[in-house]
């Protein structure tokens, strides 16, 4: 399944850090931010969601929820979420089969090691479940605000 700007964003349920079976299709009527990233509690993810946090108000006053999904189990989303107090969801994607369909699984080489992981992405979908916008390859700086204000401008 390959996701495409313009199309229906692939549905899919993952367990969110609040225990319950969270589905993409549960937020019709409202705007998603779906944020991949790769790791809870490392710094370019802390910064992220903190400022996704700080911009969380923004967000809600626009009618859009922010989902972030990482490969991450729900214990340790509870505790990125309890320690850097994160008004959202984070979803467990342990499989990477979520990210694969969007397809932000990717190898990658950091310091000598390769590996599979997550290529920071944000996808913007609209309230009837249509990819509208997608930064992949996505740098933490000012990228919250970029978000913000694609959905300001243009939903």
């Amino acid at each position: 399944m390959t996701v495409e700007v313009g199309k229906q964003a692939p549905d899919f349920t993952l367990t969110a850090s609040n225990g319950e079976q969270v589905s993409l299709s549960d937020f019709r009527g409202k705007h998603v931010v779906l944020y991949f990233y790769p790791k809870d509690m490392t710094p370019g993810c802390t910064t992220e969601a903190c400022d996704f946090r700080d911009n969380h108000k923004s967000f809600e006053e626009l009618d859009a929820v922010i989902l972030g999904v990482s490969p991450d189990p729900v214990d340790r989303h509870e505790k990125f979420i309890d320690k850097h107090d994160l008004p959202f969801l984070l979803l467990a994607d342990e499989d990477h089969k979520v990210a694969e369909d969007f397809d932000v699984w990717k190898f990658k080489k950091n310091f000598g090691k390769e590996y599979y992981g997550i290529e920071r992405s944000t996808f913007i979908i609209d309230k009837d479940g249509n990819l509208v916008k997608e930064w992949r390859k996505v740098k933490v700086e000012d990228h919250v605000e970029e978000a913000l204000d694609f959905i300001k401008e243009n939903l």
